[in-house]
């Protein structure tokens, strides 16, 4: 039998092993994920920026360009006709080779409307709208539902909307084979789609970056129907802008229009890559330098305390720089916010944010230590046989 001294032992040697210790940060270690989190900030404040007016925006933009004409070329395209325009004929050759079902973008056309079913829908926002435009699970799920029901899936101030379109059949003898077919003209049809339309005249100097598709799981923002936010609108008739009151949903569909979709999302998550690799990389420096550990105990795991918590505040100070620039330069306008504002830094900082609240609140177990535990007992065991 164990006495109460040597229980109470046992269970503080478990916790230490197997439950997420608490970070013991110095003040040095938390200048230094400031620092990176400052550096990161400055990046994301000067070459990110809006769709728009972002450097870093229009480098994705071309190298979208360029894997749209590499994975045409991968699949028998021949390049442009006479002097047309590459990226536009390679656009063309994969919209005509994976054709869909659910391409409806706008309201009320005759070829590719909704009937009046999906309000406000246009060449701007379909992408967005349309659920299987979605390059992630989400798309992935409703453009084979669409592609094998002869439907078309929308979601719209708040509504999930399905409209029967005309019959369309997956190549394929068998369902694992129709399956496969669909789940390769999804990601065909994204690829057409992610750097615009065939339509955009390319030669202009000002042609403009056409409408991508979205940033995974943005498209989930149109079930957000509530709220009234200012929103600047252009009134026709009268030549000038109006002030309406707008709900979240239509605010997020307004930042989409104007160029936030997975081009743009690349670009924003070069500061949040940098703010990760350089607090890495100098928390692991700090421990070989300063701590004198050897380089092999200086590997920088997510599940050491003392990063875990130096990433927080990394992308904390990010976020921070971030959320400030952005509400500097909107001039209290929601839309101008949301452009300017990192949603990758934001997800990532969330993400650190909720996993540190666990441990401080609900003892998390650490998970790798304990797979490390079983698989030792496990070599232990085999040897010992």
């Amino acid at each position: 039998m164990m006495s109460q001294q040597q229980l109470a032992e046992a269970q503080r040697e478990f916790r230490d092993s197997f439950f997420s210790k608490p970070a013991q940060c110095d003040s040095m270690d938390y200048m230094i994920a400031g620092t990176c989190g400052a550096i990161a900030g400055l990046v994301d404040v000067l070459f990110v920026g809006t769709p728009t007016t972002g450097p870093l925006t229009k480098v994705a933009d071309n190298v979208a360009e360029g894997a749209v004409e590499k994975f045409a070329s991968m699949l028998g395209w021949q390049g442009p006709r006479g002097d047309a325009n590459r990226t536009s004929s390679a656009i063309g050759f994969l919209e005509r080779k994976f054709k869909v079902n659910y391409d409806q973008a706008t309201t009320n056309g005759e070829r590719n409307g909704t009937g009046g079913k999906v309000k406000n829908l246009s060449t701007k926002n379909h992408h967005l709208k349309s659920l299987s435009h979605s390059p992630d699970i989400v798309g992935l799920f409703f453009s084979i539902l669409n592609q094998f029901t002869n439907t078309s899936s929308f979601v719209s101030e708040g509504q999930i909307i399905t409209i029967e379109t005309e019959e369309f059949e997956l190549v394929g003898h068998n369902f694992v084979a129709k399956i496969f077919a669909g789940v390769a003209n999804w990601f065909g049809h994204i690829m057409s789609d992610v750097s615009g339309s065939s339509g955009i005249d390319r030669k202009q100097a000002d042609y403009g970056r056409g409408s991508g598709v979205p940033v995974p799981f943005y498209n989930l923002t149109q079930l957000m129907n509530f709220g009234a936010f200012e929103v600047k609108t252009d009134n026709v008739k009268k030549g000038k802008e109006v002030i309406n009151k707008q709900t979240l949903a239509i605010v997020f569909s307004k930042v989409f229009e104007q160029g936030y979709d997975l081009r743009h999302g690349a670009a924003m998550a070069i500061p949040v890559l940098i703010s990760e690799l350089l607090t890495r990389l100098s928390w692991a420096v700090n421990q070989h330098v300063l701590h004198n550990k050897p380089w092999k105990e200086c590997i920088p795991k997510g599940s050491t305390p003392e990063l875990r918590r130096m990433l927080l505040v990394s992308h904390g100070t990010l976020c921070t720089i971030d959320a400030a620039d952005a509400a500097l330069r909107s001039g209290g306008l929601i839309v101008e916010f949301f452009l300017r504002t990192n949603l990758v830094a934001w997800i990532r900082f969330g993400h650190l944010a909720l996993k540190e609240l666990q441990i401080v609140l609900f003892d998390a177990q650490d998970n790798d230590a304990i797979d490390k535990a079983i698989e030792e007992d496990c070599k232990r065991l085999l040897l010992g046989a």
